[in-house]
């Protein structure tokens, strides 16, 4: 029996799921991992696949792993990392984003706080300089490279945000002639999403117990990877949407055409199908979601009140449920407080603000992709934590006014093992 490897490093947690040919689950491994250090990535990665059971691992095809959007480092030529990680949620310094809009076109999805380039520029900045090679790779890249061995590769989904034009398959003119001014700077090449690099080093498949000629390919970023998960490989068509509602709520939609936006962070993943052709993923993400819930309520909690609330009857209280300040999906502004106020002594009525709250602004956020050109939505699929609150699901339903249809499954990592057994 044949099987196929997903590693979901996500903003919560690590997942891996091993599926079988018929893209039946057959094990599923969970841990928690520090998302600034490196050391903890590479240790549950690791502890991750050795956890499988034996005859699972010696059976393994290939691995794809994805991690955070936006999630870089930089590393020497021994792998070793030589900066600090930033994160996705890293804003970078106004002065670097300055450096960036004298860099990147106008309007170029790049010109981000938050944005790979950005984050590039920062590192460079506080990097002591010297004449030795180095590489600057995502989340997923490092990662990936800790198996097959290979620095300098990565895909075109992790790649967006660094400015890789995947309408062209390469650096635009602009990116190529700002490098040559950073000759020891090895950027990665780059691929399509579970392209394979090679095979795990002989020492690591010792180590972990997986069979010599087990394929490594490239990553793709954990929403990409969510909405695969939850629409699968055979319900895909033309305006299906996906919202992952983690620590923070992404929306994304299945189209035609690209639709990019810097003012609202909207930007578009090339999605090649083998029926379809060359789509594209257009999403927003939102500071809006899980994050906000964990600061007033436990899992169990959310749960229990949830359960009490009546998600047919429209709750009065109009939230914008912010972690800290600053929103720019669907509301461009970087000023943007977090509004939880008034707040009931219920804490069902409150838990009830929050949730409607959020599905006005998913809904808001999908209006706004519509009237920027993204295809017609069809229907809607729902990842992460946030898709086991049928609650939640109803009040949403209600706001959206689109079919929503139930989700192959949920985790990140299934979608990552589906581009294992199956690259796009």
């Amino acid at each position: 029996m044949n099987y196929f490897l997903g590693i979901d490093f996500g903003t919560s947690g690590i997942r891996a799921i091993a599926i079988d040919i018929n893209s039946e689950i057959v094990d599923i491994a969970r841990s928690e991992y520090k998302i600034r250090d490196c050391s903890s990535w590479q240790n549950v990665l690791y502890a991750a696949i050795n956890s499988l059971p034996k005859h699972i691992k010696q059976n393994i095809r290939k691995i794809v792993i994805d991690g955070t959007s936006a999630t870089v480092l930089i590393c020497d030529l021994n792998g070793t990392v030589i900066t600090p990680s930033m994160i996705y949620s890293d804003a970078c310094k106004p002065e670097i984003l300055e450096q960036v809009k004298k860099i990147a076109p106008l309007q170029h999805s790049v010109c981000s706080a938050t944005s790979s380039f950005a984050k590039l520029i920062s590192l460079l900045v506080n990097k002591e300089q010297n004449s030795s090679l180095i590489y600057f790779l995502h989340q997923a890249d490092w990662l990936s490279y800790l198996l097959h061995g290979k620095l300098g590769v990565s895909d075109y989904h992790n790649a967006l945000k660094l400015g890789y034009d995947p309408a062209a398959l390469t650096y635009p003119d602009w990116f190529k002639d700002w490098s040559l001014k950073n000759p020891n700077l090895v950027l990665p090449e780059v691929f399509a999403p579970s392209t394979t690099v090679g095979q795990i080093q002989e020492g690591i498949a010792t180590q972990l117990g997986l069979p010599q000629d087990c394929e490594i390919g490239t990553g793709t970023t954990d929403s990409n990877a969510a909405f695969l998960a939850c629409v699968g490989t055979t319900e895909l068509e033309i305006g299906t949407a996906v919202t992952s509602l983690g620590s923070t709520m992404v929306l994304k939609v299945l189209s035609d055409r690209p639709v990019n936006n810097s003012t609202y962070g909207i930007y578009s993943h090339r999605f090649d199908h083998p029926k379809l052709g060359c789509l594209w993923l257009v999403g927003g993400a939102s500071n809006v979601g899980g994050a906000v819930l964990r600061q007033f309520f436990s899992d169990q909690e959310l749960q229990e009140l949830s359960d009490r609330i009546n998600p047919d009857l429209p709750s009065p209280l109009d939230y914008y449920p912010l972690p800290k300040i600053g929103d720019r999906f669907p509301i461009n502004d970087p000023n943007l407080a977090p509004r939880l106020e008034p707040r009931p002594n219920d804490p069902v009525e409150f838990l009830h603000g929050l949730l409607e709250s959020m599905a006005r602004i998913e809904a808001q956020g999908y209006k706004l992709l519509q009237e920027l050109g993204a295809s017609p939505i069809q229907q809607i699929y729902t990842a992460g934590g946030g898709a086991q609150n049928q609650v939640w699901t109803k009040i949403r339903d209600r706001y959206l006014q689109i079919p929503m249809q139930k989700s192959v499954q949920t985790e990140a990592a299934y979608g990552a093992a589906l581009l294992a057994k199956i690259p796009l």
